[in-house]
């Protein structure tokens, strides 16, 4: 009985440290002269990457007319800017059309997030 605890203990273990590793990406649309992308660039960019957030999910850019990175699939077209869209292992998981505010974008950020199953606690 031992064994069998610890094997499946052991088998518990390595599935939550493969979803830990999970590759995810906040990839962040833009295109030269967006205004609410600026105004993000102004107001979350420079702290961005020292946040739990930034940290879970890297921020990834790409230009709207730009041809998409191989890399990634998209649940639907991109037409606006900025898009942000949560990749996980180069799926879209979710995504915040537009720029609705700092205060406004860390909580749908969370929200996206924790529905994508992303560990932010630390």
């Amino acid at each position: 009985m031992p064994f069998r605890a610890l094997f499946f203990g052991c088998i518990f273990a390595a599935s939550s440290a493969v979803t830990a590793m999970a590759d995810t990406v906040l990839v962040m649309v833009e295109e030269q002269g967006c205004v609410w992308c600026a105004r993000w660039n102004d107001e979350i960019a420079p702290i961005y990457p020292k946040t739990k957030e930034g940290q879970a999910a890297p921020l990834r850019r790409i230009d709207l007319h730009a041809s998409r990175p191989d890399d990634l699939t998209f649940a639907r077209s991109l037409h606006f800017t900025p898009t942000f869209v949560l990749m996980v292992d180069g799926q879209e998981a979710n995504r915040i059309e537009g720029y609705p505010g700092e205060d406004f974008f860390w909580g749908l950020l969370a929200q996206m997030l924790t529905a994508s199953g992303v560990d932010v606690s630390g």
